[in-house]
């Protein structure tokens, strides 16, 4: 991480195997039902997993995140290509491991904003797209 950058990180807890979760989490192409993404699709297959390494990810459009690592059933890293919002140099991760019966997912990133004073309200913003999406991949359920 960079010094200054602004930081995103949550975790949520599931009853599910990391398989389970990690199958779900990283259905590209479907996290509008559940998600709270609208429009989302595969832009750009990854290889040899169509999830995987270079697959681009879409969202209503607009904004666009290449997947750089992916490790199943335990990490993936994704950068945003394109987008709406006003960030710059930005880094996803997520990382999955197994927690008693089930599963503790932890997502994080981290950027820069384009205008200056404006990071901690993405920041905030992010935060709460965030745990809104876990919450939904919790109430979709894991069959």
């Amino acid at each position: 991480m960079q010094q200054g950058q602004i930081v995103v990180d949550v975790e949520h807890r599931y009853d599910a195997a990391p398989e389970d979760v990690w199958r779900v989490y990283t259905d590209h192409g479907r996290w509008s039902e559940w998600a709270g993404t609208p429009g989302s699709h595969i832009v750009r297959e990854g290889h040899p997993d169509p999830n995987g390494v270079g697959c681009v990810r879409g969202f209503a459009g607009r904004t666009h995140e290449e997947v750089l690592s992916f490790d199943p059933p335990k990490h993936m890293t994704y950068t945003v290509t394109r987008g709406l919002m006003p960030i710059k140099n930005h880094k996803g991760r997520v990382w999955l491991e197994p927690d008693g019966g089930g599963t503790r997912l932890r997502w994080q990133c981290q950027f820069d904003s384009r205008i200056p004073g404006l990071g901690r309200l993405l920041q905030r913003m992010i935060t709460r797209v965030f745990r809104g999406a876990l919450e939904g991949l919790e109430a979709r359920g894991f069959d």
